[in-house]
């Protein structure tokens, strides 16, 4: 680590109740890693945080050495902005906490998770919310750039839902973010990416859902495309707020229920998730 003395790393060691992972450790190759594997970056240190407090740390470090760095959360941002060259990242990923207040329909959740972190806790209550679309996404940077999911058209975006955030701030302040407190920095996190802070744990508004909802995944030949978008885009004219659906052109994947010799093949597909009665 050229920017950095070894005296300078251990000092950070000291304060820091997370692991601190070096290009030499034999777990380094896999905690550099994110979601899009066509980002291949090489990060000087690796601080794996455990509490706001370890994030405070790492700031202060990195504005102390004027390091450049990095903050990972789910890993999920397909421009890999989670990863850095020569500098530190500071990886939230440990951080993967899930409050549930089943009398308020509150969700309290820390930036590691994963919606699959999220909706598994949600779920054992039968809640939810408007929080992305694939298991694997990360719900910190979703969140903080604007969010869909698959109940929007009946609850609206990600943060359409946000209650409130704890923050830390460049300077290594905590502070609370809503519409009561801190109310700019509340409206700048809402949408405006991970600029304005690191936000250690989300507040949601949760909304019952399920236990069972209808969905599946409708798939057509491509050649019948225009027949389908036509009568799609006139369906979404008179289709209850209860239905979302997602449709994509792609090339077919080798899923099971899709014969062999339709595999690579172009398609049109519908996902399709009812929220309501089934």
């Amino acid at each position: 680590m050229n920017q950095l003395s070894q005296t300078a790393i251990e000092e950070f060691k000291t304060n820091f109740s997370g692991s601190v992972i070096l290009p030499e450790d034999k777990q380094y190759e896999e905690a550099r890693q994110i979601w899009n594997a066509m980002i291949d970056r090489r990060p000087s240190m690796i601080a794996c945080c455990t509490s706001p407090d370890d994030v405070v740390q790492s700031l202060n470090f990195v504005r102390r050495h004027d390091l450049p760095f990095s903050v990972r959360g789910g890993g999920h941002n397909i421009a890999g902005t989670s990863a850095c060259d020569d500098g530190v990242m500071i990886d939230l990923s440990q951080m993967k906490r899930v409050g549930i207040d089943p009398e308020l329909h509150l969700g309290y959740v820390e930036p590691g998770c994963t919606l699959a972190d999220f909706d598994a806790s949600a779920q054992a209550y039968g809640l939810a919310t408007p929080l992305g679309i694939n298991s694997t996404t990360g719900v910190a940077g979703l969140t903080l750039g604007g969010g869909f999911g698959w109940l929007s058209r009946k609850y609206g975006m990600t943060i359409d839902n946000l209650l409130g955030m704890d923050v830390i701030t460049a300077d290594g302040q905590q502070l609370h973010a809503s519409e009561s407190e801190n109310d700019d920095l509340f409206w700048g996190l809402r949408g405006g990416g991970g600029n304005f802070g690191i936000v250690t744990r989300f507040e949601y508004q949760l909304h019952p859902v399920g236990p069972n909802v209808l969905c599946g995944l409708i798939v057509f030949p491509f050649d019948e495309a225009k027949s389908i978008i036509t009568q799609f885009a006139r369906f979404t004219q008179t289709m209850p707020d209860e239905l979302n659906v997602w449709m994509v052109t792609r090339k077919a994947p080798p899923l099971p229920f899709l014969a062999e010799a339709v595999h690579g093949k172009e398609i049109v597909a519908l996902a399709i998730c009812y929220a309501g009665d089934p």
